[in-house]
């Protein structure tokens, strides 16, 4: 399908429209329009992921095929980078809001006291975990945390795997949190399709951020698509190449659409 374009991504209820960026499928959607999508699809979407879209990983889906399917296999690909939604809105879907995975994990969290929903959190260090977990009890009450695991930084053997499948399905989550950062996240949750019990999404920084790791750029940065230098601003080293590569190709392609 062509990028401009854009189609109907099936759920068992109803259909959201999406956005092709890149060949990727973008979510058309808004926050409220996004919880309500969940809360209604969570049951039949349970061993589905969602994957959290930026012009990083958007890039880097438009140069590897297989990174590409992952994020078009999603049941949806929400527009976290503010130029997503932007160009969504200038191919003609009024509607297209950013939402952010951090964001969109708080009010998850913010709801989920009230309807019984359980979280499992995959991934970062058991410090950040520790901290995640005090920050929710404080700013969550009464939030079911089913459990949290920091795996080892390095390949997991099949036993491995398996068993940490088993543990996180005998806590019985509604949504596992997945914090392994791009691309490694998206993989992980595609590769435990149909394997993990819940509804997976990918995160990337929201478990730092609640944990008070990073701090989130001003809300007048974020309204004008300046976090990512905000971001940049704080960890130089990690983040200068890859915001020159990815967002310079971003910027070359929509010229060029």
């Amino acid at each position: 399908m062509h990028e401009q374009n854009a189609r109907l991504q099936q759920g068992n209820a109803k259909a959201m429209a999406t956005c092709t960026i890149m060949g990727v499928n973008i979510a058309v959607t808004d926050m409220e329009s996004t919880l309500q999508q969940v809360e209604a699809q969570l049951e039949s979407w349970r061993g589905g992921y969602i994957c959290v879209a930026n012009v990083h990983t958007t890039v880097t889906a438009y140069e590897d095929e297989s990174y590409r399917a992952i994020q078009n296999n999603a049941v949806m690909a929400l527009p976290d980078g503010g130029p997503l939604s932007k160009y969504s809105r200038a191919k003609g879907f009024a509607q297209a809001q950013r939402v952010t995975g951090p964001d969109f994990m708080r009010r998850v969290l913010a709801e989920s006291a009230a309807k019984g929903w359980r979280h499992y959190f995959y991934g970062s260090t058991q410090e950040s975990l520790d901290k995640l977990r005090q920050s929710i009890e404080t700013q969550y009450p009464g939030v079911a945390i089913a459990g949290m695991l920091s795996p080892p930084f390095r390949p997991l053997t099949p036993q491995e795997d398996a068993t940490i499948v088993e543990n996180i399905n005998a806590t019985h989550p509604d949504f596992v949190w997945v914090g392994l950062g791009a691309p490694k996240q998206e993989r992980w949750m595609a590769a435990h399709e149909n394997r993990v019990h819940a509804l997976m999404v990918g995160v990337g920084a929201a478990f730092d951020y609640e944990a008070g790791n990073i701090r989130r750029a001003p809300a007048w940065m974020q309204r004008h698509n300046l976090e990512w230098l905000y971001r940049l601003l704080q960890d130089p080293k990690r983040l200068f190449k890859r915001y020159l590569n990815t967002n310079l190709k971003y910027l070359l392609w929509t010229w060029r659409h």
